[in-house]
Formats: C-alpha cells, sequence, structure tokens
C-alpha cells in the first residue's frame, strides 16, 4: 500500500501492530500522547494467560499466534523474554480444565508444587516478560523498521492529517476516538518486590481473599493484584497494597521481608469482547484493535497479525 498507515497508540498492542505492519511492508507511523513506559502495557506483570478476554475462541487464536512469538524471543536476553513454570492453582480437587490448557503442554501439579490451602493445580511453561525491556526492544525493532514516532495526543481521528487507514490501538482513549461507550477501566494495582532468588510462579484467579499472582521475573517478582471494574484512580492504595503482600506471602512465604521496589497501578481496557473490526468512523478506512482487557500482551502478536490481514485486503 503506498499510503502511509497511521497507528494510534504505542503500547504492547499499537507497537506490534506497527511491527507487523512494517514488516508486511507499509509505511508506517505511530502517534501517541504516552511512550511505551507510560502506558498501561509497562504496568503488566506480563505472563502468557488468556486472562479476562473474549471471545474465547478468538482470544485463543490470538494467543496461541503470541505464544510461538514469544517462545522464539526467549533466547534474545534483550526481549526480556524468558520462559518460566509454574502453578494455576485450584481450590477444588478436581476442578474444571482451564479453557486454554488443552493447547499448550501441562500436568497436575504436585503436592509441593502448591502453595498452602490450594487442592489442586495445574503446571506449565510459559513466557514471562519483563515489560520495561520488553517494550524498548519493540520501540527500537519497529524503529528499525522504519516506523516513524510522533509523539503527540490525538483529540480526533480527523485531526489526523492524510488519507491513508487509521488503526486505534489506544488502549482506554480508543472509546473517546471511536465513539464506543462501551470501553471502560478495570483497575489492577500490583507491588514490584526484589526477587529473593524465585523462579516459580502462581496465578489463583479464585483465590476466596482476592485475586493473586507471584509472577518471578529477572531480578523482581510482580505480586498481585486486583481487578477493579469501573475503577479509574491510579494512585496507589497503601491499604490494597499491604493485602497483596499478604496474600502474596501466603502462596510463596520467601518474599516475606522482600524489598518493596514499586507500587503500580494500571488501568486495563474492557469491553464484553475485543474490538478488532473495520469501523465507519470518518471518511478514511479505520480498524479497531483494542480492549483486550488483561490479555494484552498474551494476545498482541496473534491480534496484530489479524490487523494486518485486514489492511491487506482494504
Amino acid at each position: 500500500m503506498a499510503e502511509q498507515i497511521t497507528v494510534v497508540g504505542a503500547g504492547v498492542v499499537g507497537l506490534t501492530c506497527a511491527h507487523e505492519l512494517a514488516a508486511a511492508g507499509h509505511r508506517v507511523r505511530v502517534v501517541a500522547d504516552q511512550r511505551p513506559a507510560q502506558t498501561v502495557s509497562a504496568v503488566a506483570a506480563a505472563i502468557w494467560e488468556p486472562y479476562d478476554v473474549a471471545p474465547a475462541d478468538q482470544a485463543l487464536r490470538w494467543s496461541m499466534t503470541s505464544l510461538a512469538a514469544f517462545t522464539a524471543l526467549a533466547g534474545d536476553p534483550d526481549t526480556g523474554v524468558v520462559l518460566r513454570s509454574g502453578t494455576v492453582v485450584a481450590h477444588t480437587a478436581s476442578p474444571d480444565e482451564l479453557w486454554w490448557a488443552e493447547h499448550i503442554p501441562t500436568r497436575p501439579a504436585e503436592v509441593e508444587e502448591l502453595p498452602p490451602g490450594a487442592a489442586s493445580g495445574t503446571v506449565c511453561t510459559v513466557p514471562v516478560i519483563v515489560m520495561p525491556r520488553y517494550l524498548a526492544w519493540l520501540l527500537n525493532r519497529c524503529e528499525q523498521r522504519g516506523v516513524t514516532f510522533e509523539w503527540r495526543g490525538v483529540d480526533s481521528l480527523d485531526s489526523l492529517d492524510g488519507t491513508g487507514p487509521v488503526v486505534v490501538a489506544c488502549g482506554l482513549r480508543s472509546g473517546a476516538l471511536t465513539g464506543d461507550d462501551t470501553l471502560v477501566p478495570a483497575r489492577g494495582q500490583v507491588v514490584r518486590v526484589a526477587n529473593p532468588g524465585l523462579t516459580h510462579w502462581y496465578i489463583d484467579d479464585e483465590n476466596p481473599a482476592g485475586l493473586t499472582y507471584v509472577i518471578p521475573r529477572l531480578d523482581d517478582v510482580i505480586c498481585g493484584g486486583t481487578n477493579t471494574p469501573g475503577g479509574s484512580n491510579i494512585t496507589p492504595d497503601p491499604a490494597v497494597t499491604q493485602e497483596i503482600l499478604r496474600r502474596a506471602i501466603a502462596v510463596e512465604p520467601r518474599l516475606d521481608g522482600a524489598q518493596i521496589l514499586d507500587t503500580l497501578v494500571g488501568l486495563r481496557p474492557t469491553r464484553p469482547t475485543v474490538a478488532l473490526d473495520h469501523i465507519d468512523v470518518g471518511s478514511r478506512p479505520v480498524i479497531s484493535c483494542y480492549g483486550h482487557g488483561g490479555a494484552g500482551v498474551t494476545t498482541s502478536w496473534g491480534a496484530a497479525a489479524d490487523v494486518a490481514d485486514l489492511i491487506a485486503h482494504l
């Protein structure tokens, strides 16, 4: 396509869309008022898990594409991607099978792989991504492919110069640009602590005390978390911080006394289903790619591939 494609947004979804469009031979620019390190993507834990995202069939397809991409990247230390084994915790002896587990190698957890209070669990090895490092790598890869960047706000799609296609991939900001009032925030708070030598992760979405996860990365561990629909306050709540740490230490006692490095809050862009399609906004072709909820990283490569396919068929 001779016309330049504009991607609005520089989080993990926007950057991955820009990367894949440039890889397909298009001229691409990214317009965003937040640099990658300022986006909600930088707050993500981030572990490959199709969490809080629909529709399930498309989310699984996107996630499997991303799984292959992240697994390949795990061999390059510059990417911040590592493969880690861990346990998805369950609170019944015979839990319902994870809806995505049949598509990757898994096994039942041994007793010693379960945290206190867990009845059972599923062990698997998946990518864990150090997001600040990964976003910097992805930005650099985009620049190497000729993607240009304009760091400014976009009040409306009509304010963008040119007539080429636009990809709206700016998280919560996407709703204002497309007139989509189904896109709402879900507040997530995490605590980043120094890693005392952990490599095994735990996810306990069903914890009666609240959403709980312990994700060892390289030098740190992300402890979570919350997923509060409609929450919009990005100031960390000290009481929530202490509750997150209490739950995390109950799962992994070696975290007791770990140095707190940071407390982070991000607003996940959620809607009933991911918006990825042609949309009728203005006089130029517009493609939506937003509303990935808690699975923006997990679905990023697959969703970007679908965006590139839609562009190819304009």
